[in-house]
């Protein structure tokens, strides 16, 4: 199917509309650097935050589902430049350089997420690492394959980035939304992973069920969400994310600074981090 006029121009997602609902594909990591190598300036964080922000305005559009483009394949986004060694140059810095990009559009998506009338679905299809793990929890419903290893991996980040990190992809603001005090803590803190059975069985997420059963238990939310009113779904939509969007106004724009911080602090370093900072 022919991406819908609007969307085309969003190259790290895929945006497909059917019968009044958005499917929004996630690109993998390599595919991105298939792009990446042809020139192209695509960036998971913009494109996403881009592309919800374009669909809650489409009146063609009743609900949307979020998913990773190849089944099995992890939600997980590309190193950036310095974790393979190639530390990007501390001056000058560009405006805007990748990471004011990439901050900017972890505000639109997530902002978006909670702001959009419309029901969004997580089908998480593979392993949802990092970034794809903030989106997750920023959806209004979330089924997994329950073999799917979910993790925010910011504070295990010395192997790949050399140095640790604050989350500032929205997984610090909404993590405790899902999950009781101690066990954010040890999920953000430690970096423990996982998986969707366990997430489901702490009453994390909503379902967790064999990768063949995926499309089913998705179908049916949607077709159980399609057969509501629109307005009653949007307002009661409104009422329940009140609670998400004011713990997004009190964390997230710090905690991507903070993260932001950390790399700016690392660049100035000559690629060693003060551990004690």
């Amino acid at each position: 199917m022919a991406t819908p006029v609007g969307y085309e121009l969003f190259e790290s997602v895929e945006v497909e509309i059917s019968r009044a609902v958005a499917t929004v594909r996630l690109l993998t990591t390599e595919r991105v650097a298939v792009l990446s190598a042809q020139g192209s300036q695509a960036e998971l964080h913009f494109d996403l935050g881009r592309a919800l922000a374009r669909l809650r305005e489409d009146d063609a559009v009743r609900v949307v589902v979020i998913t990773g483009i190849d089944d099995g394949a992890p939600w997980i986004l590309p190193a950036p430049p310095y974790a393979e060694g190639n530390r990007l140059d501390p001056e000058p810095v560009d405006f805007p350089d990748w990471l004011w990009k990439g901050f900017q559009g972890v505000r639109l998506t997530q902002q978006t997420l909670a702001e959009m009338e419309k029901p969004v679905i997580a089908r998480v299809n593979g392993d949802c690492i990092g970034f794809g793990q903030s989106i997750m929890f920023g959806c209004d419903l979330i089924a997994a394959r329950e073999d799917a290893m979910v993790a925010d991996v910011h504070m295990d980040l010395q192997k790949i980035f050399g140095f640790d990190t604050v989350p500032g992809d929205g997984g610090g603001a909404l993590v405790p939304l899902h999950m009781f005090p101690a066990k954010a803590m040890e999920y953000l803190l430690l970096a423990k992973p996982y998986t969707a059975a366990e997430l489901a069985k702490m009453g994390a997420i909503n379902y967790a069920v064999p990768a063949a059963e995926l499309d089913q238990v998705v179908d049916d939310m949607v077709r159980q969400l399609l057969s509501k009113s629109a307005y009653a779904l949007a307002l009661t939509k409104r009422v329940v994310k009140r609670r998400v969007a004011e713990q997004l106004n009190l964390s997230l724009d710090a905690a991507s600074a903070y993260e932001w911080v950390n790399f700016l602090h690392y660049r100035g370093s000559n690629g060693k981090p003060n551990l004690n900072l």
